[in-house]
Order: structure tokens, then C-alpha cells, then sequence
């Protein structure tokens, strides 16, 4: 009976301990919601209710001072014969696809040569990753296109050689080549990206590779790139999503309409007209979820062809 009382009180005081374990953690976790608060109501008010408000309005016809009526998918519809839909997106995904690949490749080389280990390190890496701060203000992109204004700074030095450059900004042949030199400026932050995967790659590899006596070419592509491409990968879709969503550039460089003969329309600039400039609030919504799912198509396609070349060291 002894063992049977004892057994008991160990049971009793289990529960107890058990009891208030449960309290204690449903006093701890009270605690977490009333800090996590701020958070959440910013969360439901500043980015969940806007995307839903938004939703609605791309299938509606609202222009700010009526009341947003119903329109299906009229919207959406109208976008297969807007030309200047077409065009905008015609000249984003040049921006993407040409501007993307040289700042990464440009990042990738500056980050190659630092990690040499020159003197003033520090000083180089703060030097180079300041465009990637400044590169999307406005100030930079009215000093751009001031520098290749008819009369600016790179037609100056042209012509100290006796060459008359063209209006690297007002010709449709060059507006939107001097937009994605200005994003290719701007490869600070991929660079800092590439020069911390760069030191966490064994040195023990270059070692083994240059006693089978592998070229410096042979290990960049066989060590380097393999083992930097996690890091590729990350910048990449970062990159792109980032490039999609320019907007800044072009509106300063162009004025705002995207000219000349909307050479430098990009999507993001033609959704802010249509929004803002003509109050077609239901079309710019419908824009705005068009672009979503192409950021979302693209990063999708950047996952799935990862496990391809993408090589992780586990």
C-alpha cells in the first residue's frame, strides 16, 4: 500500500509540475504576441490588406473618384492589345537580361581582384559598394543624365578626341543602353556577396589543383565556379527581382515618360502612368499582379533550374 501511496504523490506532483509548466508557458507566450503586435498589425495593415485591396481593384474599373465597379477580367483582357503594355515589357526584359548578367559579371571580376588581398582592403570594398547605396536615389540618376546629356561629361571627353557623341539619353538607341550601364554601376552589394563566398572557399583545393598543375583559368572554372555558385544563385534571383522592380532610373532619366519613343518605357514606369498619371487605378492593379507573377514565374524557374548547376558542398 506504501508503494502504492508513494506512486500516487510522484503522479500528484507531476500533474502539478506538469500544470504549471503549461501556465508558465502560456504567460511566455502572451508575452511573444504583445511584442510581436506592432508587427503583426503592421503586417495586415501596411502589406496584407493593400495586396487584397489591390486584388479587387484589378478587376474593377476605378479611377480615385467614383466608387470601383466590377469588371471581371476586362483588365486583364485589355492588356493583350496594349501596345505600350507590350513595349514596356519588351524593354524591362532587356533591362533584365542584359543588365543582370554584366553586374554580376562585373561584380564577380572586381571581387576576384580584392580578394587578392590588396592593401586598404577595407577602403576598396567601402569605395565599391557606395554606387550600389547611391545608384537608386535620384540625385545619381539626375547626375546620369547629366553626364550623358547632349553636353554632358562623356561627350566632353569624346570630343577631345575629335569625336561628336550622339545624346546618349534623348536617341532610342542609347536611352535605355545608358539606363543598364547605371544598374551594371550599381554592383556594390553583389560584389560584397561574391568577396565573403570567395573567402569561404578552402584554400586546400587551389592547392591540390596547382600541384596537378591546373592553369589559373582551369581553377576559377573548376573550383571557384562550383563552389561560388550557391552565391551566383543567390545574387541572381535577388538581381532579377530587384531589376523587375526599376523604376527610379527611368522615370528621372526620361522625365518620366519613358521617352524617347518610349525606348526606356519600363514596366514598372507605364504601370505608375496608368495608376497615377490617368487614375486608371483598376489596370494599374491588374499591372502590378501581372508583374508579381512574372517575378514569381521567374524565381520559380531560377529554383528549379538550380539543382542543375547549382553545387552545395554537403
Amino acid at each position: 500500500m506504501s508503494a502504492i501511496s508513494e506512486l500516487s504523490s510522484i503522479s500528484r506532483r507531476k500533474g502539478k509540475a506538469t500544470a504549471e509548466e503549461k501556465k508558465a508557458n502560456g504567460r511566455d507566450n502572451k508575452a511573444a504576441y504583445i511584442f510581436l503586435l506592432p508587427w503583426l498589425v503592421g503586417l495586415v495593415a501596411i502589406t496584407i490588406g493593400p495586396m487584397l485591396m489591390s486584388l479587387y481593384l484589378s478587376f474593377t474599373d476605378y479611377n480615385l473618384l467614383q466608387p470601383p465597379e466590377w469588371t471581371g477580367a476586362d483588365n486583364f483582357i485589355r492588356m493583350l492589345s496594349d501596345a505600350r503594355l507590350h513595349n514596356s515589357l519588351r524593354v524591362t526584359f532587356t533591362y533584365v537580361f542584359v543588365g543582370v548578367p554584366l553586374q554580376l559579371a562585373v561584380a564577380l571580376l572586381i571581387a576576384l581582384v580584392l580578394d587578392k588581398g590588396l592593401r586598404g582592403l577595407p577602403f576598396y570594398r567601402s569605395v565599391f559598394y557606395l554606387p550600389s547605396l547611391l545608384g537608386g536615389s535620384v540625385a545619381v540618376a539626375i547626375l546620369w543624365k547629366q553626364i550623358f546629356g547632349t553636353t554632358g561629361l562623356v561627350n566632353q571627353v569624346l570630343a577631345m578626341f575629335g569625336i561628336q557623341g550622339p545624346g546618349w539619353i534623348s536617341d532610342p538607341g542609347t536611352a535605355l543602353g545608358s539606363i543598364i550601364l547605371l544598374h551594371v554601376w550599381t554592383f556594390g552589394a553583389p560584389m560584397i556577396i561574391f568577396l565573403a563566398g570567395l573567402r569561404q572557399i578552402p584554400v586546400m583545393y587551389y592547392e591540390a589543383a596547382r600541384v596537378d598543375g591546373a592553369s589559373t583559368l582551369q581553377q576559377f572554372w573548376r573550383i571557384t565556379m562550383p563552389m561560388l555558385s550557391p552565391i551566383i544563385f543567390f545574387n541572381l534571383v535577388l538581381q532579377i527581382i530587384g531589376s523587375f522592380q526599376s523604376f527610379t532610373q527611368a522615370f528621372i532619366v526620361s522625365g518620366g515618360n519613358g521617352g524617347p519613343s518610349d525606348s526606356t518605357m519600363f514596366f514598372t514606369l507605364y504601370l505608375y502612368q496608368k495608376g497615377f498619371g490617368q487614375f486608371d487605378m483598376g489596370y494599374a492593379s491588374a499591372m502590378a499582379w501581372v508583374l508579381l507573377l512574372i517575378i514569381g514565374v521567374f524565381t520559380a524557374i531560377n529554383f528549379i533550374a538550380s539543382k542543375y548547376w547549382v553545387f552545395y558542398d554537403d
